[in-house]
């Protein structure tokens, strides 16, 4: 959830924010699994709000293509769908690479003892993870790599594509479709990476780094799409 204002009283737009990023969390980790009607009334009775902020985060997501509008039916949940969104993961391969030359940030200590939180977090994932608990990962992970750039459309276009196709890793590993002691070793290798280019100072590298494992994440994706269209 969204922090509040500094005296605590979160405004209108905290507010706003924060149930956003909990409908879209929910979405994505598949809480609300494609298909699943997703209430105004139920949504406003259970966040302790009038129908009207509720209306506009589902307008919102449906903007990012988590939710569809339904003539007679209501606001339901999209599928995630590898075919409909390969453009979108292949754009999001894409700008990744920009965040180490648009406005790049050079991360302070704070930000480096996340990142060691976050690796310590995939040590332990090869032992107990679950894909959800990997995905919930991902998504710390993604959020604090953001940080690297200060270029505001930048990050709202990427912020826009990864919850859009996040759900299609999620997916595929709880159908035990994917390798996940591999997925969990490549993750781990790829966070050691990037803080082994940040303790050399080359925001360059670190971008680099997330875009071949943005597109080799997408490459096993579309190879097991294909061996499931000619089984």
């Amino acid at each position: 959830m969204a922090d509040g204002a500094s005296d605590g009283v979160m405004t209108v737009k905290d507010r706003h924010a924060a149930l956003h990023e909990t409908l879209r969390q929910r979405i994505c980790l598949l809480d609300y699994p494609p298909a699943t009607h997703l209430s105004e009334i139920a949504l406003a009775q259970e966040f302790g709000t009038s129908r009207t902020p509720v209306r506009r985060v589902l307008a919102r997501l449906e903007e990012e293509g988590l939710v569809q509008s339904v003539h007679g039916v209501g606001t339901i949940v999209t599928d995630a769908d590898i075919t409909e969104l390969e453009q979108a993961y292949r754009l999001r391969v894409e700008l990744t690479a920009l965040t180490g030359t648009l406005d790049p940030v050079m991360p302070g200590d704070a930000f480096f003892k996340r990142l060691q939180a976050l690796i310590d977090r995939a040590v332990e994932m090869g032992v107990s993870g679950t894909p959800r608990s990997f995905t919930e990962l991902d998504m710390d992970v993604f959020q604090t790599l953001l940080q690297l750039t200060a270029n505001d459309p930048l990050r709202k276009v990427l912020e826009r594509l990864y919850y859009q196709t996040k759900r299609l890793w999620l997916v595929r590993a709880i159908k035990a479709e994917l390798d996940l002691e591999d997925e969990y070793r490549i993750f781990r290798h790829e966070l050691e990476a990037i803080q082994i280019a940040l303790q050399s100072g080359d925001l360059g590298a670190v971008a680099q780094i997330q875009r071949a494992h943005i597109s080799m994440s997408f490459n096993r994706l579309v190879r097991r799409r294909n061996e499931d269209a000619t089984e």
